[in-house]
């Protein structure tokens, strides 16, 4: 590959496979439908928050600090081309993305905390409750709590390799 062929089709950032993953995984229907998360833009964002917080807590076990700083980048990337599409113009965009990076901070802490808890599966389901739900009743914060678990085993189980190439 030629230098100028290099400059035209640059690699693409690191992690981009194990993000695009993430996304995958977060926008899966079933999420929506059988566990009553909101299908809207706050409810994808807090699916990816989600599923994120999970990769992102496996890669802190690990001690992969620059595979986490990498994974906020495509987040932040990712987050920052979804606010153009819906019309967010250039002088608000810095602000709409820091509130989202804050948000997204806080769910993860919030997640690792409950994970890290003596009663995980009620701490998680409390978690998801109000972060995900916002306190609302109408959806199936046990069941997605258990599913959350379930996806954190799937993440937890595969070999470094895989988890960066999102099979898992």
């Amino acid at each position: 590959m030629s230098l100028l062929d290099r400059l035209r089709s640059p690699p693409p950032p690191p992690l981009s496979v194990l993000w695009q993953r993430i996304v995958e995984v977060a926008r899966d229907p079933a999420w929506y439908l059988r566990y009553g998360v909101p299908d809207t833009l706050d409810g994808r964002f807090d699916m990816v928050a989600l599923v994120a917080s999970l990769v992102m807590l496996r890669l802190d076990r690990e001690g992969a600090k620059d595979d986490t700083v990498f994974l906020t980048e495509r987040f932040v990337d990712d987050m920052e081309g979804s606010l153009r599409e819906i019309g967010v113009g250039d002088m608000v965009v810095g602000k709409h993305l820091g509130n989202m990076v804050g948000a997204f901070g806080g769910r993860l802490g919030a997640y690792r905390a409950a994970l890290a808890d003596p009663d995980p599966a009620g701490a998680l389901e409390r978690a998801i409750r109000r972060n995900l739900f916002r306190g609302d009743e109408a959806g199936d914060a046990r069941g997605l709590a258990e599913a959350a678990r379930a996806l954190r085993l799937r993440i937890d189980r595969a070999s470094p390799a895989d988890l960066r190439a999102g099979r898992w």
